[in-house]
């Protein structure tokens, strides 16, 4: 089964005879480590799926790169307000491994209520998933302190601290890479 065809089975409430009907909708595409998969100020046609690999989300806010999220197996990779509505992404994704994903185009998308009966109340599912979890980092960056919100991002994918650029994980965490460094030394030190 692929990782998509589980997610959207498990995650969403589809059967198998609902996802068959839309399964030919996504499409392969490959990444190379760099390349961008939607910048900033494009048209968003697509939401993908990353099958394997990382893709960062990242904005600019006064001219600075602050990084949203990453985008890993299983997850959904989308400027969700631009692809809904059909407007220009305010966000960056870009590969920060080599990434193998499926993409659905904005006009397959809309063709999915024609195919799924249930879709209305899966669609909100969905969309009622992708906001959950900005609510839970919303409250985390808000509710937590910089210790407690790194503990957290590595219990929840300590493979990110392996692969992504400490200055990357830094700006999610919204701490410098230096307070990060000096949480990883710590937490190194509390396992020895």
């Amino acid at each position: 089964m692929s990782a998509l065809k589980k997610h959207i089975i498990e995650t969403f409430g589809f059967i198998e005879e609902e996802f068959g009907h839309i399964e030919g909708f996504f499409k392969p595409r490959s990444l190379a480590k760099g390349e961008y998969f939607l910048k900033e100020g494009q048209l968003v046609r697509q939401m993908g799926f990353v099958e394997s690999g990382i893709l960062r989300e990242f904005l600019y806010l006064n001219g600075k790169e602050i990084t949203k999220w990453f985008s890993t197996s299983g997850y959904f990779a989308v400027d969700l307000s631009g692809f809904l509505f059909e407007k220009t992404s305010k966000v960056n994704y870009q590969a920060i491994t080599a990434v193998e994903m499926l993409t659905i185009s904005k006009e397959n998308f809309d063709q999915i209520s024609g195919k799924v009966a249930r879709w209305d109340t899966l669609e909100k599912m969905f969309l009622a998933k992708c906001f959950t979890v900005l609510e839970n980092r919303v409250v985390s960056h808000l509710g937590l302190n910089a210790e407690e919100r790194y503990l957290q991002l590595h219990s929840f994918n300590p493979q990110l601290f392996n692969q992504v650029p400490l200055n990357h994980l830094a700006s999610m965490l919204g701490m410098t890479p230096e307070t990060l460094s000096r949480i990883r030394n710590k937490q190194a030190k509390s396992i020895s």
